[in-house]
């Protein structure tokens, strides 16, 4: 066969595709956009229409309405697992009929590795090139370690995924079945920057050296800190998620990518997630590397680069320096994602800094983010031995090597007015302030 009557003769509907489900399969998918929405919702369909049952569906930050994440009854036979969640992720977890995996996110290829079995990966893919290949588009972090467990891989073809040319590839021999599933691509809404956020990048900004090489997390905070970044120069990327301010600084000229010390020249991520305009640079493009969590978020590689600059949110600081960034007390939001990949990697780079920043308050400045002890139940996402910089609209706290009295003693300095005595009573009357 040609690659042409091959691909005819692997094209199925989505349904057809379903028909192979049994009860107890593990299937698997990759972050964000690069999830098949068709494939998922038609298992959903063929659960609620037989007896089938026991099967778990492993998602990375669900961006799609998935119906097993909304239907408790559903998911009590087609269950969600969820590495980091997004919306639908969050509220099943949250109601008792969905899962979840901590895990840093550079150690989620050898989870699937050592601990799993998968019948499927399910992966939503660029129309097939000349050679006979599919690009996996948006996402490369988890596919490799999927492909290598999975006994069976399905693919949504979708002309409007970008084509990675630097990004995971699956060739048409090596996929079961090929379904055709032609939208627009979700996109993240943009961040509204206020002038909190603007005054925290402000501040970041200032600490950042032009030929830093930087990583971003996600909301308004880091895409202010992207913001301030444009009078800067000869900056590098080499980030877990792509993000519309890196466009931007790549645009401007503030990113060229010159003076990285390992992939100079390109952008290097595992994953993209944001506007069209991020797809569109995506396409075609050989100056952004798409590659493997394991790589882009190991710490041993992300020291390599000089001048790291890694800036992270949190949900709350307690006086240790302890961060939460996935949970509101008990309350499960997110995960741990890259953050302290990021941290460790940044913090051990030569001139590297590492950035967690917040606005000081909650519920409309009626809570303080800074507080002694974490709220109850909080998860701890980056701990005391790994925190570097704190930021919030107030100021920078530098607690890397610092002693308890002086990381409380500058955490109330950028703590808000409001709670500064209140929080300077707890330290003296705990022993933390001497």
């Amino acid at each position: 066969m040609n690659f042409e009557e091959m691909y005819k003769a692997k094209l199925q509907t989505a349904a057809e595709v379903a028909e192979n489900l049994q009860s107890g399969w593990l299937i698997g998918t990759d972050a964000n956009a690069s999830q098949p929405d068709g494939l998922l919702n038609a298992f959903a369909e063929q659960v609620r229409k037989t007896d089938l049952h026991g099967i778990k569906v492993f998602t990375l930050n669900d961006v799609y309405p998935y119906a097993f994440y909304s239907d408790a009854d559903l998911a009590k036979r087609i269950t969600g697992i969820s590495w980091f969640s997004g919306k639908g992720a969050r509220g099943a977890v949250n109601g008792g009929f969905a899962d979840y995996i901590p895990t840093n996110y550079s150690d989620t290829p050898s989870h699937i590795r050592r601990e799993y079995d998968y019948d499927a990966v399910c992966i939503a893919v660029s129309p097939m090139d000349k050679h006979g290949y599919f690009s996996c588009g948006t996402a490369s972090s988890l596919m490799q370690a999927y492909q290598e467990k999975a006994r069976h891989i399905y693919v949504e073809v979708n002309r409007f995924v970008p084509r990675a040319v630097r990004g995971y590839q699956l060739h048409v021999s090596e996929v079961d079945a090929i379904i055709e599933n032609d939208h627009e691509l979700p996109v993240l809404p943009a961040s509204e920057l206020d002038e909190t956020s603007r005054t925290i990048g402000n501040y970041i900004a200032e600490l950042i050296p032009d030929g830093a090489c930087i990583q971003l997390g996600i909301g308004a905070i880091p895409d202010a800190v992207g913001m301030a970044l444009r009078t800067k120069h000869d900056l590098g990327i080499h980030t877990e998620m792509f993000t519309d301010s890196m466009v931007e600084l790549i645009a401007c000229g503030a990113v060229n990518n010159s003076r990285k010390q390992i992939h100079p020249g390109t952008s290097v991520t595992t994953f993209a997630y944001g506007s069209k305009r991020i797809y569109d640079y995506i396409d075609d493009n050989p100056a952004i590397e798409l590659l493997p969590v394991d790589y882009v978020n190991d710490p041993h590689v992300i020291c390599q680069l000089d001048n790291f600059m890694s800036i992270n949110a949190a949900v709350e600081v307690d006086f240790y320096g302890q961060v939460c960034a996935e949970s509101v007390g008990r309350k499960h939001i997110s995960g741990t994602g890259g953050q302290l990949d990021f941290v460790r990697g940044a913090t051990h780079s030569k001139g590297g800094k590492s950035f967690i920043a917040f606005t000081s308050t909650a519920k409309h400045g009626t809570v303080s983010k800074i507080r002694p002890i974490l709220t109850p139940g909080a998860c701890v996402s980056t701990g005391k031995n790994d925190v570097d910089y704190i930021v919030t609209e107030y100021g920078v706290a530098h607690l890397r090597g610092r002693s308890y009295a002086e990381r409380a003693r500058q955490l109330i300095s950028i703590a808000h007015p409001d709670f500064r005595d209140e929080l300077t009573f707890d330290a003296k009357k705990n022993g933390i302030l001497i």
